[in-house]
C-alpha cells in the first residue's frame, strides 16, 4: 500500500529463517536536517518528490520513524576481511524494507548510519556526514559511467556529534539497491545455518536475481555461472576507467553485481597497477592491478558455500565448482579487452592488440602520466599538453595504433565516436570530491557538491563545459582515503 510519499514497501527478506537477520528499531536522532536529495533517482524508482522532501520524510530518512509496512531488520552475513574471515552482519545499517515501483521492480531500501544493531560489535552504530556524502557523490558518478552499483537516495544530518578520531557531524544515507544479499551472506549460511536454511537463502536469491536458471538441469550451477558472469563485467568496467574499490572483502561483494560500499575508494590519476587508496592496506591486498584476481579469489570463497548443492556427491560438486571459477578470467579479459579496444576506437579483433593495449599501459607507467587523460588526449587527438606527445616511443605506438586502425572497415568518424562513448570527459576525480565534502562539512555550502553532480552528471558528453572544468580543476595529488566507520 502505498503512501503519499510513494512508498510501496514489502519485506520478503523476512520470510527467510530468522537466522539471516534480526528486526530492528533505528535509533531517534535529535534534529535530522536534509542535506540531499535525490531527485532522478526518487522519481525513476516512483516517489513523490516534492514529499520526499517534507519534514515527514526526512523523519524517515534519519530513523525517527518508519514508512507504512515497513519492517526494519538488521541483515547477517559474514566475511573474509583482508583474507581474513569472520562473522559480521548490518553493524551500522537497517534495510526498512524492499520498495516495489510502478513497473514492478524491486529495491531494497537501507538506512546507512542509523545506529546501533545485534551486529554492531561495540560500535556506535553511526556515520559522519562526510563519507555519506562520499558515498553519495562517487555512487552517483558510478552509474552515470554506466556501471552497476547501489545508489544513493538521500543524505540527513542528525543534529548530534559522532566520535572518531575527533568529533565529526552524524549523517544518516539512504541507500537503494536491487539487494544487499553477498557473497559473504551464503558464506554465513554454510557456515552457521543448516543445509536447509542454505537451499532457502539460495532459492530466495535465485527467484529474485536470476529466475530464469529454475529451468537449468542444475539451477545451483546455473546461479553459480550467472554471479560469475556479473562480476566478471562489472570488474572489467571497473579497469576501464580506473576505479579502486578498496576494500573488496567477501562482503561487499553483491550477488547482483552491483558496486558495494564506498568507503576507501578512488579514481586513480596518474596510471600505475599498484595503486592503493585505502589507508589499511599495508600490503596491496586490494591495489588496482590486483582487482581481478581478488574478485575470482572471493567467486570462489562463494562456489565454496553453494558446494552442497552443486552435485549429486562431493566430487562432482567440486569439479562443477572449479569448471565455473575457472571461467572468470576468461569472461573478464573479453570484456576487458573489448572495453580497451572501444577506447582506443578499434571495432573488430586481431591478435595483436592485446600487445598493442599493454604498449601503451607500459608507456602510461613508465612516464606516470594520467590515465583519463591520456585516451582524452587521443580521443580528441589533442597532444599539445600530453607528456608522452614528443616521446619517440609512444610516436612508434601511435603510427603502429593508427595502422590498425586503417585495417577497420569503420571510417574514422566511427571510430572517434566509438571512443568519446567510451573514455569518460570526466571522473569524479578525489581531489575534485574531497574539496565538495569540505565545502559542506566545513562551511554548509552544498554549490560545489551540487556543481560536482552537475558535471559527472553525463560523462560522455564532453561539453565545452566539462572540458573547460576538467583543465582548471586538474592537478595530481598523493592521496589516501579512510573508510569512515
Amino acid at each position: 500500500m502505498k503512501n503519499n510519499q510513494g512508498w510501496n514497501l514489502k519485506n520478503t527478506y523476512t520470510d527467510l529463517p530468522e537466522i539471516f537477520y534480526e528486526q530492528v528499531t533505528p535509533n531517534p536522532v535529535r534534529q535530522p536536517k536534509l542535506v540531499i536529495y535525490n531527485d532522478e533517482l526518487g522519481a525513476s524508482v516512483g516517489l513523490n518528490n516534492e514529499e520526499m522532501k517534507g519534514a515527514e520524510a526526512v523523519e524517515i530518512f534519519a530513523g525517527n520513524r518508519v514508512p507504512t509496512n515497513s519492517i526494519p531488520i538488521a541483515q547477517s552475513y559474514a566475511g573474509h576481511q583482508f583474507g581474513h574471515f569472520t562473522m559480521l552482519g548490518d553493524g551500522r545499517a537497517m534495510l526498512i524494507g524492499e520498495h516495489i515501483t510502478p513497473d514492478n521492480e524491486r529495491y531494497d531500501i537501507q538506512l546507512k548510519g542509523a545506529g546501533k544493531t545485534p551486529y554492531s560489535r561495540g560500535g556506535d552504530g553511526r556515520a559522519a556526514l562526510g563519507p555519506m556524502l562520499r558515498e553519495y557523490i562517487i555512487s552517483e558518478a558510478m552509474h552515470r559511467l554506466n556501471i552497476p552499483t547501489t545508489r544513493s537516495l538521500a543524505v540527513v544530518t542528525t543534529g548530534e556529534m559522532i566520535q572518531r578520531e575527533i568529533e565529526l557531524e552524524g549523517a544518516i544515507l539512504t541507500r537503494v539497491a536491487s539487494s544487499h544479499i553477498r557473497v559473504g551472506t551464503f558464506q554465513f549460511a554454510a557456515k552457521y545455518g543448516e543445509i536447509e536454511e542454505l537451499v532457502k537463502l539460495a532459492d530466495y536469491t535465485i527467484e529474485r536475481h536470476d529466475p530464469d536458471v529454475m529451468e537449468s538441469p542444475n539451477p545451483y550451477l546455473a546461479f553459480l555461472q550467472e554471479v560469475i558472469r556479473r562480476q566478471a563485467q562489472l570488474i572489467a568496467k571497473w579497469q576501464l576507467v580506473g576505479f579502486i574499490h578498496g576494500v573488496m572483502n567477501t562482503d561487499n561483494m553483491t550477488i547482483s553485481g552491483e558496486t558495494i560500499d564506498y568507503g576507501p575508494c578512488a579514481f586513480m590519476d596518474h596510471y600505475d597497477p599498484k595503486t592503493v587508496f585505502s589507508s589499511i592496506d599495508y600490503n596491496g591486498r586490494y591495489a588496482y592491478q590486483n582487482q581481478p584476481g581478488i574478485a575470482s579469489w572471493n567467486l570462489a570463497r562463494f562456489a565454496e558455500s553453494l558446494l552442497p548443492l552443486l552435485g549429486r556427491g562431493k566430487e562432482e560438486a567440486v569439479n562443477n565448482a572449479q569448471g565455473a571459477i575457472s571461467e572468470f578470467s576468461k569472461l573478464y579479459r573479453h570484456h576487458y579487452y573489448a572495453g580497451m579496444r572501444a577506447k582506443l576506437g578499434i571495432m573488430d579483433e586481431e591478435a595483436e592488440d592485446e600487445k598493442l593495449i599493454q604498449d601503451l599501459l607500459s608507456m602510461m607507467q613508465h612516464y606516470q602520466v594520467d590515465y583519463t587523460n591520456t585516451f582524452l588526449a587521443l580521443t580528441y587527438e589533442d597532444e599539445s599538453n600530453f607528456p608522452m606527445g614528443a616521446m619517440e616511443d609512444f610516436k612508434k605506438w601511435k603510427t603502429k595504433w593508427q595502422e590498425r586502425l586503417s585495417r577497420q572497415k569503420q571510417s574514422k568518424e566511427e571510430s572517434h565516436e566509438l571512443m568519446r562513448k567510451s573514455n569518460p570527459a570526466l571522473i569524479p576525480r578525489n581531489r575534485w570530491v574531497e574539496e565538495a565534502i569540505a565545502a559542506v562539512v566545513q562551511n554548509d555550502d552544498k554549490t560545489v557538491m551540487e556543481s560536482l553532480l552537475a558535471m559527472l552528471k553525463n560523462p560522455y558528453a564532453h561539453s565545452d563545459e566539462q572540458k573547460e572544468f576538467a583543465q582548471r580543476n586538474y592537478e595530481i595529488d598523493e592521496y589516501q582515503t579512510f573508510c569512515g566507520t
